[in-house]
């Protein structure tokens, strides 16, 4: 395939290369894999006579008159005829020499959409040709491709584009670089057909086949596709078991302490987990694993364990948190469980007072702090630790990118790189899994510890708001606590949302009896830990708050949350919501309030939210509903932006990637590399840490 540079080509200057690299063009094949949004049919002409309203088709006839009026603004008419009938062509925007073009007597061919005018069917702006005289009124052998547009860039310049490249690609074919036992398998059609077709499809193609990513060409361009990038990751997972690190083999007893210690016991989910992690730590690699397990199923104490594993080992372990509310929790679960042996957890967060911040920075990097938790202030400029062999990343698609190789890079040294337990609990559906994290190991916590109860979930129209006070009062005043959740800190003109400060003035003056608290990401850390802490001690019977409580708040007495303006939240932050209750053994309840009318989506999200509470379930949907890249966050997770394949329609050829990824890795000729080439040129390394 051709990696010239796009200025190779006819036509195209520095000027037009700068435009073109507004649609990620830069090499000759990039214009390869470019594939049109729709198509058109110009392979045929459609008589005047027979013209339907709402038609985009190709006409031609004989100019039978031309003239310019002013109807609140300059038109130019021309009426043309082919015999069967007439047609208008209605142009706004014109020259003097396009004007000067319809003489009267002319052929032109033009193509548009036919519209009912006045005087009979028009088209406004038509694309059209002058029939040159001895020149016949031609059709293309081929449908019409509709690109992907951008300023300054016509569609006749990107067909004239793909027109050199495809020849360009005809002369020289592009390798085939999948195994034969594949290709010939599943029935895959060459590279170069189905990019081919897929380009300048005949005039008997199934169109709608290809616009909905079915067809088997559009299939084979997937398929490599997703290989390539599976193919890559699995490349960084092989880079990272020839890496070295400490090798945590001893600790056995003090792991075994820790866990009898517990006030509970562990279920067997986690019990497997552990001896996942525990596996993974003796190794003298680094371990690359990914928690995953729904909201409440105990994946911090799992974390724990961990870091008890290393801090017995004479390394010190790391936990980072998205926000200073979670790692705040984090914190004092942690405090709670390692007081006993002696180890005080440091702590560490962008709004630490400077003293603090001192004293924390010098126990780091003196190893004298052990474990050591904290947000994105762990990774930043003069964080630097005395022996880091384990870092802990929670809801690991928060951060960036960068930013959990930032504190990966802290902790290298000539004992080689830390191992990493990254967790989150957003449930992530198998086929993603395998796109989207194949460079790490997978253990899933799918067990939630004995005694909790499902959530019974109900949405509710906001015109019944009344009712739903009365069953926070009923709550409160039998002993239980609430949440009330707003998306928005203040009114806003633009979203009319309820904002938590109004949500909790109007609560204040319903329920007079209740002890309300407000805690929102807004307020000083000290003010929300005040406010937390009240909440959980009981002090405060209904805490209001934004969705800051999302994660990492455990209250067991809080049975009942509320969910202002649920239609507007997506899956899987509802399910987090909704995972602050159920904590305990009473049964715990959800009430999605939202504003009429529902669209369709909104209709579906609250109708799966109702009918499950499985992590998993909640994760397809979402994913079907909103797209992978919604669903991980595509910037945080270094999720890659896919040319051709589609992570939900294309679900199902991930089994098959594996298949042909493990043919290809014990191939002879092992053509990994240069698949990975083809698609993700120097950027294979597309952020994973």
């Amino acid at each position: 395939m051709s990696q010239s540079s796009l200025t190779s080509l006819k036509g195209v200057g520095p000027a037009l290369a700068r435009k073109l690299e507004k649609l990620n063009l830069y090499r000759v094949d990039d214009l390869l894999f470019l594939l049109p949004l729709r198509y058109e049919d110009r392979t045929q002409l459609v008589k005047i006579g027979a013209l339907q309203a709402g038609n985009r088709c190709l006409v031609t006839g004989e100019v039978l008159l031309s003239e310019t009026v002013f109807r609140g603004r300059r038109n130019l008419l021309v009426r043309i005829s082919d015999g069967s009938g007439q047609l208008t062509l209605r142009f706004f925007h014109f020259s003097r020499q396009q004007q000067a073009q319809f003489q009267t007597g002319i052929h032109i061919t033009c193509f548009g959409e036919a519209r009912r005018g006045k005087s009979g069917f028009e088209m406004i702006h038509p694309e059209y040709r002058v029939i040159r005289e001895g020149q016949d009124a031609s059709t293309r052998e081929s449908l019409t491709p509709i690109y992907p547009a951008t300023e300054g860039v016509q569609q006749g310049r990107l067909r004239s584009l793909t027109d050199q490249a495809l020849q360009q690609m005809h002369a020289s074919p592009p390798d085939e670089l999948l195994p034969t036992a594949i290709t010939g398998k599943l029935g895959m059609p060459s590279l170069a057909h189905a990019i081919n077709y897929l380009h300048r499809p005949p005039p008997d193609a199934d169109v709608a086949q290809i616009i909905a990513g079915t067809h088997p060409c559009q299939q084979r361009l997937a398929f490599e596709e997703l290989l390539a990038h599976y193919l890559s990751l699995r490349k960084l997972r092989a880079l990272a078991a020839t890496e070295d690190a400490i090798a945590l083999t001893d600790g056995n007893e003090d792991v075994s302490g820790f866990v009898a210690g517990l006030p509970f016991s562990l279920t067997t989910a986690q019990d497997r987990v552990v001896d996942d992690i525990l596996s993974d730590l003796a190794e003298p690699h680094p371990m690359m694993r990914l928690i995953q397990g729904d909201v409440g199923s105990g994946k911090t104490v799992v974390a724990a364990i961990a870091c008890v594993k290393a801090l017995a080992c004479g390394v010190q372990a790391a936990i980072m948190a998205p926000t200073e509310i979670l790692a705040e929790q984090h914190w004092r679960s942690f405090c709670d469980w390692f007081r006993p042996f002696g180890i005080e957890p440091a702590w560490l967060s962008g709004s630490q007072r400077a003293a603090a911040r001192r004293d924390s920075l010098q126990a780091i990097s003196c190893g004298s702090a052990k474990l050591v938790i904290g947000t994105h202030a762990l990774f930043q400029e003069g964080v630097d630790f005395h022996r880091l062999g384990l870092v802990v990343i929670d809801e690991q698609h928060r951060f960036g990118v960068h930013q959990r190789m930032a504190l990966r890079d802290k902790g290298v040294s000539i004992d080689g790189h830390p191992h990493q337990l990254v967790m989150t609990a957003t449930p992530i559906p198998r086929t993603l899994a395998m796109a989207a994290y194949a460079d790490l190991d997978t253990s899933v916590i799918d067990e939630l510890p004995p005694g909790r109860q499902p959530v019974s979930t109900v949405a509710v129209p906001e015109t019944r708001r009344g009712e739903v006070i009365e069953r926070v009062r009923s709550a409160c005043t039998s002993g239980q606590q609430a949440y009330w959740v707003c998306p928005l800190i203040e009114e806003s003109e633009v979203l009319d949302y309820q904002a938590a400060q109004a949500s909790y003035q109007m609560l204040t003056e319903s329920l007079p009896d209740l002890r309300i608290g407000l805690v929102h990401g807004r307020m000083r850390p000290a003010e929300k830990e005040r406010g937390m802490t009240a909440f959980k001690e009981g002090v405060i019977q209904l805490l209001v708050a934004t969705t800051v409580i999302e994660v990492g708040v455990d209250v067991p007495n809080a049975s009942l949350m509320i969910i202002e303006n649920a239609e507007r939240m997506g899956l899987s932050q509802l399910h987090q919501l909704r995972g602050r209750v159920g904590r305990g053994e009473t049964q715990s309840h959800c009430v999605l309030l939202y504003k009429s009318p529902l669209g369709r989506i909104a209709k579906q999200r609250l109708l799966v939210l109702r009918n499950t509470n499985d992590g998993f379930v909640v994760a397809q949907r979402d994913l079907e509903l909103r797209g992978p890249g919604e669903l991980l966050g595509t910037r945080q997770t270094g999720l890659p932006e896919y040319r051709i394949a589609n992570l939900v329609r294309d679900a199902e050829l991930m089994p098959k990637v594996q298949i042909a990824a493990e043919l290809i890795q014990k191939s002879p000729t092992n053509q990994a590399t240069a698949i990975i080439r083809r698609w993700l040129g120097d950027a294979s390394r597309y952020g994973k840490v």
